[in-house]
């Protein structure tokens, strides 16, 4: 019986270090995936600024400076530059694919070149990863030189979405099979015959718990799985009210759930097994529960 306990205690501990480390891991992966976005955001940043000096070098200008990078929200920025300058849109266009088409968190943009003294729109084109909806205009056509900014927003990226909900959907798994495991290896409360005596003296009889019987003066009265475990608990606890909660729970726990009438019809039949004894009596508690009375207390 010892070495059953302890199997089946080892068993638990083995289970719940595997389902911690499973639990670890998913965490581990989502904050990693998450550090990998912070890298390809700041790698973003940098290509931008890259890309502000090939505009300059292509316009002419290589002595004056990009100025710093404006961040407008998480998915847009301002490229500005120092001086004014003229632009040709393939020039610019070949300059932005090349460095932004095959950026990670890139694929997909919107390029607006702003006129700095009222933000309006000189000239603009949409690059799609999908290359059918991508939406370009006035190819060929040199922009006089004036103060520009290069104003590009990226669509929203859907990994943060995915990350959470492979997080959320790994964890209910993981939480799923350990609820189901732990339930399977759970030994019964009260009533699992290795926690207890195989046989007890009730009254007259000689209570038989590993083969399920009642022996009366040598006779045999045969009883089911269910009302062995259910006499088990009246005599566990004699003369102690057991509410009918804790009888349902205990007695059918781990085979499903029963209706009430069922418990009053293994009562019943139980009575009658009993009946040999006067002594032996289950009294209904009203509102409360059973009572197993008895002037016997159950001994080995």
């Amino acid at each position: 019986m010892f070495n059953s306990r302890n199997l089946l205690s080892g068993k638990r501990k083995y289970l719940f270090g595997l389902l911690l480390l499973s639990f670890i891991g998913v965490i581990g992966a989502a904050f990693s995936n998450e550090d990998s976005d912070d890298f390809d955001f700041a790698r973003r940043e940098v290509l931008l600024r890259r890309i502000g000096h090939e505009i300059l070098l292509q316009s002419g200008d290589s002595i004056s400076r990009v100025l710093p990078v404006k961040k407008i929200t998480k998915n847009e920025y301002l490229i500005q530059f120092e001086k004014e300058l003229t632009f040709q849109p393939d020039s610019l266009m070949s300059i932005t694919r090349r460095f932004l088409d095959n950026a990670p968190l890139s694929n997909n943009y919107i390029v607006n070149v702003l006129n700095c003294n009222n933000s309006s729109v000189a000239y603009g084109y949409a690059i799609s990863k999908n290359k059918k909806d991508n939406i370009v205009a006035c190819i060929g056509r040199t922009q006089p030189k004036a103060c520009y900014g290069i104003n590009i927003k990226f669509k929203p990226t859907s990994s943060k979405t995915f990350k959470y909900g492979y997080l959320l959907g790994s964890l209910s798994l993981l939480g799923f099979f350990g609820f189901i495991f732990l339930k399977s290896f759970k030994p019964k409360k009260a009533l699992s015959n290795s926690q207890h005596n195989d046989t007890f003296t009730l009254g007259a009889a000689l209570f038989d718990v590993k083969n399920k019987k009642l022996i009366v003066n040598g006779k045999t009265i045969d009883l089911t799985g269910t009302e062995t475990r259910l006499l088990l608990l009246f005599a566990l606890h004699p003369n102690e009210i057991i509410e009918r909660s804790r009888i349902q729970k205990e007695i059918w726990e781990d085979e499903g759930v029963v209706v009430g009438r069922s418990l009053d019809m293994f009562i019943s039949k139980l009575r009658k097994k009993l009946e040999f004894d006067s002594n032996l009596k289950i009294v209904v508690v009203r509102g409360k529960g059973y009572k197993f009375e008895t002037n016997n207390l159950p001994k080995t």
